[in-house]
Order: structure tokens, then sequence, then C-alpha cells
């Protein structure tokens, strides 16, 4: 089992034994959410690395539905997610500031340069897929995917 897998199971027990019924709740679904990852397709044990792309997804779809929901004045509900994507940021490596996120999409637009063998400045819109692709990669979980697409096209515009 995955040292990170082990850790939710051992935060669920501390959950349950205090009582805590909102994170015992979150909890639980991260687990369901990692159980369907591993039952999809061929069965395999998930890695750290795969666990943190379903905590990504999940803190992702929290996001959106408090978005929804304070639109559509549900203030209580979206309250309610906003909590969950507390407990699964807990889970999280360290988020990236500013500054690193700039230096890591220069990182990336030098790297797609040196393959493509021109001047970094040469490198357009057009080679955006191939600089979020190595970007991505870099940032292993530690920058959201939006922010990071907004560096990307701030940084190439």
């Amino acid at each position: 089992m995955s040292e990170l897998k082990s850790r939710i199971r051992d935060d669920l027990k501390t959950a349950m034994k205090a009582r805590e019924k909102g994170r015992t709740g979150t909890i639980r679904m991260l687990l369901a959410a990692i159980q369907a990852e591993e039952t999809t397709g061929a069965k395999h044990e998930v890695t750290d690395e795969e666990i943190l792309r379903v905590i990504a997804r999940e803190i992702k779809k929290r996001r959106e539905s408090a978005e929804i929901y304070a639109a559509n004045d549900r203030p209580e509900l979206a309250e309610t997610e906003l909590a969950e994507v507390a407990v699964l940021e807990e889970y999280q490596p360290t988020q990236l500031d500013d500054a690193a996120v700039a230096a890591l999409v220069d990182d990336a637009v030098e790297s797609v340069a040196i393959e493509l063998a021109v001047a970094p400045n040469e490198v357009s819109m057009k080679q955006m897929g191939q600089v979020m692709k190595v970007a991505t990669a870099a940032a292993a979980g530690q920058v959201d995917g939006k922010r990071l697409s907004a560096a990307v096209r701030a940084k190439l515009a």
C-alpha cells in the first residue's frame, strides 16, 4: 500500500474516533475515488502520484460545485464544498507561489525552445501544448492546472 494511502486511512480512523462527521465523510469519499481509480481498467495498486491526481480532480470538482452553488444563491452548500476542499488540500504537496510558477514556466519554455532548436522568445502559442506538458510534469501537483495554464498563456502572449 502506498504511503499516502495508508496516511489517508489512518486519518479516517482518527476522524472517526474524534466523531468529526464532515472530515470523516470527505475522507471516505476520497478513499472511494481512490478505489475507483484502482479498479478501472486493469486492477492495480495506485501510486502516490496517481493518488495526488485523484485528489486534484476531487478538489477541482468541489470548487466547481461551490461556484455553482454560490451563483445559485446557496451559500450553505458552497461552504460545505469548500470545507471538503480544505480537508483534501491537506494531502496535496505545498503549492508553489507566483514567482515559483513563473520560474517553472520559464524553464518549460526554454526546454521546448531547445527541443525545437529555436530561441526561447520564438516559442509561441502554437507550442502551448508542448510547454504545458513539460510544465505540468515539472509541477508534479504543486500547481492548479488553471493557474499554470494562465501563467503559460501570459508568457507566450
